[in-house]
């Protein structure tokens, strides 16, 4: 977490392994939240909306706590807090939105290259590792970018 909050410029962070994401995100956020970027879905989409203040927003991006279930998840427990608290749950795709990508880079690129945002990745180094690399990120191995490179 200190790497998140000393080296990336969070002011806040945990990990979800610690607890009940909305416990964890009521302690590292404790007058609510105005927005969450969901791409897990399940419980940690239910704790954000607890934890939500008043017309709060939800950017569903994807739902991975899904995505080997061979049953269909039962909506969160809290759903009608979406209504309670007049949120906004918007699923998006990045595929929609390529017409914003040259903006994106334009702004992106020189903070970058001036040192004000700081990329993550972890190399693997090897084609013949990817499956080692994949594997890896899904258990949470990599610092940001899981990313393979065929020669060092």
């Amino acid at each position: 977490m200190k790497h998140l909050t000393e080296h990336v410029g969070y002011d806040a962070a945990f990990d979800h392994h610690d607890g009940p994401v909305g416990e964890l995100l009521a302690r590292a956020a404790p007058g609510g939240i105005d927005a969450y970027v969901d791409n897990v879905g399940g419980d940690h989409l239910a704790g954000a909306i607890d934890v939500l203040r008043e017309h709060g927003r939800i950017a569903w991006v994807g739902a991975v706590a899904q995505y080997n279930s061979t049953e269909p998840p039962a909506a969160p427990r809290n759903l009608f807090r979406i209504v309670d608290k007049s949120l906004r749950l918007e699923g998006v795709m990045v595929s929609n939105h390529r017409d914003a990508q040259e903006e994106f880079e334009d702004f992106l690129v020189p903070h970058l290259r001036a040192g004000r945002v700081a990329p993550d990745e972890t190399v693997v180094v090897g084609f013949e590792r990817i499956v080692e690399a994949f594997l890896g990120m899904l258990r949470g191995e990599n610092t940001g970018k899981m990313l393979v490179a065929a020669r060092p």
